[in-house]
């Protein structure tokens, strides 16, 4: 399996953390956020990844060039204007994404998730597209789904009114895995992203499919969630360092 880390955001809500570097690149444990997810990738048998560049997309580079010292062959997509995270998709989609299934994960994901495991039901399925997701009071992505996990309805930025008759809901977790049928939902050329724009044209297929988080996940978003991670990193509650997992 083929997979692309997203890791062009701007990262703005991390304030002066992210000033004079990219997101991806911010540390616990002496390791990155981006170590980490490769290594996670690397562990469930990915072996090319392409990573998309727009701030700090240098550093990056510079952190991981071909990919040799993590045991992966990464290719990168520089882009000078952001394409979104379907677009940015699109563009590599010819050259890398078009053979089999292949995993979308956003860059300021940390996980441990068994993503062998969420593939092989991602097949059995005979899914479109398979996101991880898990239970949240209150996100940016609320998922509806029925008996079957399939996906009904995704409520991207929710008004407060969606929450008041609800303790919880599936929300989107940042890693998906696609079929390459979905390529020809993403516009040429333009800007879109997943919830915004291709989400609604595929859940009318009834191929959607959400596969609920059975490891440890967080987003690394804030100052408050990078503090999380490190604290979850030493406490034992995650036990990703990437040198324990690549042994």
């Amino acid at each position: 399996m083929k997979a692309m880390v997203l890791c062009a955001g701007l990262g703005t809500r991390l304030g002066s953390l992210t000033r004079e570097n990219p997101k991806p690149l911010l540390e616990a444990g002496g390791h990155s956020i981006l170590s980490f997810i490769l290594q996670n990738l690397k562990l469930h048998h990915v072996r090319e990844v392409v990573i998309n560049l727009h701030f700090g997309g240098h550093q990056i580079r510079s952190a991981f060039g071909s990919g040799e010292s993590v045991g992966l062959n990464v290719f990168y997509s520089e882009e000078p204007a952001l394409l979104g995270t379907a677009g940015a998709v699109k563009r590599v989609s010819e050259q890398f994404l078009r053979e089999e299934a292949f995993l979308v994960h956003y860059g300021d994901i940390v996980t441990d998730e068994n993503l062998t495991v969420m593939r092989e039901n991602h097949l059995k399925q005979r899914a479109l597209l398979t996101m991880l997701v898990h239970h949240r009071r209150r996100s940016n992505s609320a998922i509806e789904v029925d008996e079957n996990r399939r996906v009904l309805q995704v409520h991207e930025r929710p008004p407060d009114s969606f929450w008041e008759t609800r303790e919880s809901a599936w929300v989107n977790s940042g890693v998906m895995i696609m079929s390459p049928e979905v390529l020809s939902y993403i516009p040429e050329h333009s800007p879109s992203d997943w919830p915004r724009d291709i989400f609604p044209k595929l859940l009318p297929t009834g191929r959607v499919f959400a596969y609920p988080l059975k490891g440890y996940r967080i987003a690394v978003d804030s100052p408050e969630r990078l503090q999380q991670w490190r604290r979850d990193l030493e406490s034992g509650s995650f036990k990703g360092s990437p040198l324990r997992r690549a042994q």
